[in-house]
């Protein structure tokens, strides 16, 4: 079976390099690098299907908008007949610092919009989410407008390097499992290793 990779962002120009849409720039990061061309509209969202090593996985950016991300989840889960657990979604968190990433095997939304449509459609906490930090410190407040605004200059540097380090994650997991990444990648800025 695949896994199905998904990564959650808002469709259109105007949202591409924002914060909330490090999801979408991850995938297509690993489609880059894995020759795998995400561009075939099905079940409102656009996949491409392909390798990463030797295991095969459905790469997914749902194009209904951040709120309505399960829709496309639960319509791939269908036609693909593939069960929640078969699922790794990848989106941003603004409760971890910019660079961090972490790996749940399951877990609530946290308030998370995308997150919690995709529970709400497939009924289900039950599959694994690799989080992606975008708080741009102690200043949280206004949260989604930051999320919503470009990356701020400056950052470019940091984001190529943020978006390799969450497709190495991504590689790890399906190489590896959600359980052996966690320990390698569930770490603070400092490099102490941190509960999940």
């Amino acid at each position: 079976m695949p896994w199905l990779i998904v990564g959650l962002g808002n469709p259109g120009p105007e949202y591409e390099l924002t914060p909330h849409n490090l999801g979408f720039l991850a995938v297509d990061r690993l489609g880059e690098r894995h020759g795998i061309r995400i561009t075939r509209p099905e079940c409102h969202a656009l996949i491409g299907a392909g390798h990463i090593g030797k295991v095969p996985v459905l790469l997914a950016k749902p194009q209904t908008f951040m709120n309505l991300s399960g829709v496309a989840v639960k319509s791939l889960l269908a036609k693909y007949e593939l069960k929640p657990s078969d699922v790794l979604l990848v989106y941003d968190e603004l409760a971890l610092p910019w660079m961090q990433l972490r790996i749940r095997p399951r877990g609530s939304s946290a308030g998370h919009n995308g997150v919690k449509s995709v529970i709400a459609s497939i009924g289900t906490e039950e599959f694994a989410r690799l989080r992606i930090g975008v708080s741009p410190g102690a200043d949280r407040a206004g949260g989604m407008k930051y999320l919503l605004s470009p990356i701020r200059r400056g950052l470019e540097k940091e984001l190529d390097q943020l978006l390799d380090d969450a497709c190495n994650a991504v590689e790890s997991i399906t190489a590896e499992g959600v359980e052996k990444s966690m320990a390698i990648y569930n770490r603070s800025a400092r490099g102490e290793k941190e509960e999940a």
